[in-house]
């Protein structure tokens, strides 16, 4: 919006020039988001516990969760607020990148904020049944598929292809299963962040760090110089995204200011499958798939140790880990919470530090 209002002034007023610049928008847009959560976390807060929406621990973890009962969820209403607001204010609304990213959000949020109402407010302990909260993320990551399909953000956007880690100008061309494809990192990345999200500050730390190096992608993406030095794919308008990045970190940041231990509030499945889909979002957009799987190490971590445990158990009735996700197991062999959530941020920015050299790296 003020990139829209102000921008066109800028022969009156030369000052106004800044909002030509990526970097000075994105700035504003961290600023603006952990003002927004800020402001509005105490006041969210408040009236999740006037209307007694809280977490049912389940009586199978670790016993050190039992004191988290009735702690406030759904959380992520902040979240999405700092994210999507000064994304609205601060990006160039006409952008393509823009419009999609913003749309997979709101989208994979609302059906965050559909569990989280049938747990929390109808009391059903499943929440939205499984196969209708995963047919609703395969539906919103197949519309993103056939969106930039048939409607590319840009002419250099090729729809048939991802790019390669630690080579230069190699691709991996997929065809028709682009679509397919598309949908399975959305739903994917938004369920593994989604299972991450189950220690204080946890899942949003790990976010933050994603955002933070998914910035830096996607603004040499978008800049002609930088992409020929690096010889990675040049794609004009992506370089936008970085403003949303920069909203997403101010809002993990924000969050993290009531969801770090001992937690105030969790911000449930509406901000953990918001945010999931949007860094599985970004990864399709910049065309970097493939790093994704450095880059959200722990996720998926997280995510395999499930599945892992789960076809194990299945297989011989017995469990490889105390219990799954990873970060339980870690609990449950004595680590203390904080010490779990400090160590795997630790691992996450190693991850996100390799991700960023893979550029260099070639």
């Amino acid at each position: 919006m003020f990139y829209h209002l102000l921008y066109p002034l800028r022969d009156f007023i030369s000052g106004l020039n800044l909002f030509r610049y990526i970097t000075f928008r994105a700035a504003y847009a961290v600023v603006t988001a952990l003002v927004i959560s800020i402001w509005f976390g105490p006041w969210i807060i408040a009236m999740l516990k006037r209307r007694q929406i809280g977490e049912k621990i389940r009586p199978e973890g670790p016993k050190t969760h039992y004191a988290k009962e009735g702690t406030p969820t759904m959380g992520g209403l902040v979240v999405l607020l700092a994210v999507l607001v000064p994304t609205l204010l601060w990006a160039d609304l006409t952008n393509r990148y823009i419009q999609l990213i913003l749309v997979v959000t709101a989208g994979m949020g609302v059906i965050g904020f559909i569990d989280d109402y049938y747990k929390a407010v109808r009391k059903q302990h499943k929440g939205l049944v499984a196969k209708k909260k995963l047919a609703g993320q395969l539906i919103l990551g197949l519309g993103l598929g056939i969106a930039l399909f048939t409607w590319p953000p840009s002419s250099e956007f090729s729809t048939t292809s991802t790019d390669v880690p630690f080579f230069k100008n190699l691709a991996l061309y997929l065809g028709v299963f682009f679509i397919p494809f598309v949908l399975l990192v959305v739903a994917a990345t938004s369920n593994a962040v989604n299972l991450t999200d189950g220690l204080d500050g946890l899942a949003i730390g790990l976010c933050g760090i994603a955002f933070i190096a998914f910035a830096g992608i996607a603004y040499v993406t978008g800049h002609v110089q930088f992409s020929r030095y690096l010889a990675i794919t040049y794609l004009p308008g992506a370089g936008e995204l970085t403003v949303y990045c920069a909203a997403a970190l101010g809002a993990c940041l924000g969050f993290l200011w009531f969801n770090a231990h001992p937690a105030e509030v969790f911000m449930g499945d509406t901000g953990a499958l918001a945010l999931g889909g949007a860094l599985g979002t970004m990864a399709i957009l910049t065309k970097k798939e493939i790093l994704l799987l450095i880059l959200g190490g722990v996720f998926a971590a997280e995510a395999l140790s499930v599945i892992v445990q789960v076809g194990y158990f299945k297989w011989t009735g017995k469990r490889i880990f105390r219990m799954a996700p990873l970060h339980h197991h870690f609990e449950l062999l004595g680590w203390p919470e904080p010490k779990v959530v400090i160590r795997f941020w630790i691992i996450g920015a190693i991850c996100a530090l390799l991700t960023l050299s893979t550029l260099k790296i070639r």
